[in-house]
């Protein structure tokens, strides 16, 4: 790839994407949201899926696999004719916003790796069923309505679908939601029927006993070509709704690392003054990444220029999680789009690492708590039990850093219950914890962001 086709990718948002969006009238959660600065990355979710190559949409679940009944026999995904074609600055702020305020409360100090844009997928199709004051707060912690979340994605996966697929670089998504098989309970219609229009999200009833552990673990494991096997061990006597969004990542290295590139005995330093080993990756890269005086990094493209791995080294005496808590919306976008086309030696740890967390404390803190409280309100989805609530939204994540490229994957599953360019730049050499992340380079929206703490 040019270097000028890099530095125009990365630089710039597309004005097609963004300043043609329609105007829409701005929300309370919106003008709050809004002091976080006009954004950089915003969160790709694109839902159910697959095309043979690049990204994948709307590709319904082979049902006959499953002891499952199908729910959406007889719901046709309807496609809007008067949508907009194009993303606004406002939804892009607000989803950007939610993707680091999530990742500050989530991080714990180890290794950690969240999929915003899985979590805003699966919450969002929560909120099309709650009403009141849980879908108020779960609105302001969106940083969306729900009628703009279904616009935003709406608008985002046509203009994904509509993007030059990449044999090398493959993004699906996929979603379901499972109901427990119980006479009388039943789900309306509206509710399944924006999850097909929007998400395109299948939908079964099932027993909730062992068989759906089976079917449900089966899809994930497909869903995610195989790198996360399970999300669910059993279900409890009141579980009667699932929903899961699952996501997978695959993508070469632009310019991928040679045999000669690694060294496999270089000296990873912990924060705890503790030293491991790990095999590290040497290059010379083209895109330099500075904060202020608080942190550098660079970014390394995959194959087609439009997603790209990006890391940023805290400087000497900051540790990772003091910077993470500096981070905001406005921050790291203006830290990629801003980022320096000169020569840069780089060495990169190859790692892979799994995490798995469950969000109910991070999603009640960051302000919505009702939604896990047995008053809380979910007659959008059904009428059949006077007490719906949220149980567990349950995350998990894995991903794979090598010499050829990066595979990551997540799922999430929500169970309800009764400046100027310097001549040269300095190395950039990550030996100790920093902070990375998976990103669209045209909207520059992170897919995945996390923090490697130990590479062992």
């Amino acid at each position: 790839m040019k270097s000028d086709d890099l530095r125009r990718a990365i630089g710039e948002i597309d004005d097609d994407l963004i300043e043609n969006a329609d105007k829409k009238p701005s929300s309370n959660a919106r003008r709050n949201l809004k002091k976080w600065g006009m954004i950089a990355a915003a969160l790709l979710l694109v839902i159910a899926a697959i095309f043979p190559l690049g990204i994948r949409l709307f590709k319904q679940n082979t049902v006959e696999t499953f002891t499952a009944g199908d729910l959406m026999e007889g719901i046709v995904p309807r496609v809007r004719s008067d949508a907009p074609t194009a993303v606004s600055n406002d939804d892009a702020t607000a989803a950007t916003d939610f993707a680091v305020r999530l990742f500050q409360s989530a991080y714990d100090g180890k290794n950690t790796l969240l999929s915003p844009l899985s979590v805003l997928v699966a919450l969002s199709m929560t909120a099309n069923g709650a009403e009141g004051e849980t879908r108020a707060q779960m609105e302001n912690v969106l940083g969306m309505t729900v009628s703009e979340l279904n616009e935003f994605f709406t608008v985002y996966l046509k203009y994904l679908n509509n993007q030059n697929l990449n044999p090398n670089v493959e993004l699906s998504l996929a979603n379901s939601i499972w109901l427990r098989d119980w006479e009388g309970f039943s789900v309306k219609e509206a509710f399944l029927q924006t999850n097909a229009d929007v998400y395109g999200a299948g939908a079964y009833r099932a027993p909730f006993d062992g068989s759906t552990v089976r079917d449900v673990n089966r899809w994930v494991k497909e869903k995610t070509d195989g790198m996360i096997e399970k999300i669910v061990d059993r279900f409890d006597p009141d579980d009667v709704i699932l929903l899961v969004n699952a996501l997978a990542f695959d993508a070469k290295w632009d310019q991928p690392y040679t045999q000669s590139s690694q060294r496999p005995s270089g000296v990873f330093h912990l924060e705890d003054g503790t030293e491991t080993k790990a095999t590290f990756l040497y290059d010379k890269e083209h895109l330099y990444l500075t904060d202020g005086d608080r942190a550098v990094g660079f970014v390394k493209p995959y194959v087609g220029g439009r997603y790209a791995f990006a890391a940023l080294l805290p400087n000497e005496g900051i540790p990772v999680g003091e910077y993470i808590a500096t981070l905001d919306g406005e921050t790291v976008s203006a830290i990629l789009k801003n980022a320096q086309e000169v020569r840069v030696d780089t060495k990169l740890p190859k790692f892979e690492t799994a995490y798995e967390t469950v969000l109910n404390d991070v999603l009640s803190g960051l302000g919505m708590p009702d939604a896990f409280d047995p008053a809380a309100d979910f007659s959008g989805i059904t009428e059949s039990f006077d007490a719906l609530y949220i149980g567990e939204v349950r995350h998990k994540t894995f991903i794979e850093v090598g010499e050829k490229g990066t595979r990551a994957a997540a799922v999430t599953s929500v169970g309800a219950k009764n400046g100027g360019v310097p001549a040269e730049a300095p190395p950039v050499i990550l030996d100790r914890p920093f902070v990375y992340l998976i990103y669209d380079t045209v909207t520059r929206m992170p897919i995945f962001i996390g923090v490697l703490n130990d590479p062992s």
